[in-house]
């Protein structure tokens, strides 16, 4: 087990190795990752974007500022999240636009599985207490679905060899999706947010983030 002492370190040195991957023959460059911090919080995205790279931070172009009117609606602003957060996604180099149609290509399966390792050493380092995966293919990750309301809204818990948390699921906030904005799009939202305040992981950072306020 990773001695907290160490984690920072620890995943340090597999943020160096992971910006060093050049695996995925199809996926562009660079290799995009969080701030390196000690979370009990992890969030998990698709891939990065476009943007992304040129800014050398998940969720940091039009995606994210949706998402981050989210998480500050229930208390925590982007830059807080960002320092207390650990932001993962299922693959982490951009994977280019989709050739077929708007928005970007969808990760095959290969791509998916040759980068699950880096994020399985981050369970193993950080073991977090709860997992936000955001967007259908991250939550296809954890939870079998037909669709977003059969699993936002909800709090799972997973429990496995490499990881025992909480997870409760977010919808991509996409500008491409309407999902979020209709119902019950729009109402499983609200309650998978009143979920997460809820949790007292995120009750946690919302106590800090008040903490260096009142200083």
């Amino acid at each position: 087990m990773t001695t907290i002492p160490n984690k920072l370190l620890e995943l340090k040195i597999h943020q160096q190795e992971l910006s060093n991957c050049s695996r995925c023959e199809n996926m562009i460059q660079p290799v995009i990752t969080g701030n390196t911090v000690d979370a009990s919080i992890m969030t998990v995205g698709q891939a990065p974007g476009i943007h992304e790279g040129r800014i050398g931070k998940p969720f940091g172009w039009t995606a994210g500022k949706t998402l981050f009117k989210w998480f500050a609606s229930i208390g925590v602003e982007e830059d807080e999240f960002r320092q207390q957060v650990y932001m993962a996604a299922v693959c982490r180099c951009f994977p280019g636009k989709n050739p077929k149609g708007s928005g970007d290509r969808v990760p095959d399966k290969q791509e998916i599985a040759t980068c699950k390792s880096w994020i399985e050493e981050e369970y193993k380092i950080l073991q977090p207490k709860l997992i936000i995966p955001i967007g259908k293919l991250a939550i296809s990750q954890y939870l079998p679905h037909k669709k977003l309301s059969d699993v936002v809204g909800q709090q799972f818990v997973i429990d496995t060899p490499l990881l025992q948390a909480d997870c409760i699921p977010l919808p991509h906030p996409s500008g491409l999706s309407t999902w979020f904005n209709m119902e019950p799009g729009k109402t499983l939202l609200q309650d998978a947010l009143g979920l997460i305040d809820s949790h007292k992981a995120w009750s946690l950072i919302k106590d800090q983030q008040q903490d260096k306020q009142a200083q």
